[in-house]
């Protein structure tokens, strides 16, 4: 793996895991008694993450390091995050709540577009 891309890798697992914290904290439940929830709240992201942003060309140097792709993290992210809501569920064993797959999409959306917007201008080539 080069190097552009494990960082892609490592900071996208950051502002995952950075969403989860900031998540659980707007609720008040950022303390050791939730990190299972917390876990069951980053890991279904991760992975739809994960899963998806192969699909949309994310780890491609052609599209990240073009400002006109940033939609593609955005666009990404909007269905990662649904599918993380449903896999949340099962794991849970709960029912999926649609107000919560939207708040996920539209914060784990802004969340990646910032962080991937920050990395293409720290690696803007000249």
């Amino acid at each position: 793996m080069t190097r552009p891309k494990l960082i892609l890798y490592l900071g996208d697992a950051v502002t995952i895991a950075l969403l989860t914290l900031i998540g659980f904290a707007s609720h008040d439940e950022l303390n050791a008694a939730f990190f299972l929830r917390m876990l069951a709240a980053f890991i279904p992201l991760a992975v739809a993450w994960f899963l998806l942003a192969p699909w949309f060309g994310l780890f491609e140097p052609e599209i990240t390091y073009n400002a006109k792709q940033l939609w593609r993290p955005v666009f990404a992210m909007v269905f990662a995050a649904p599918f993380a809501a449903v896999l949340r569920s099962l794991i849970l064993n709960t029912a999926i709540l649609p107000v919560f797959a939207m708040v996920l999409a539209a914060t784990s959306a802004f969340a990646m577009l910032l962080w991937r917007g920050l990395y293409l201008l720290l690696n803007r080539k000249s």
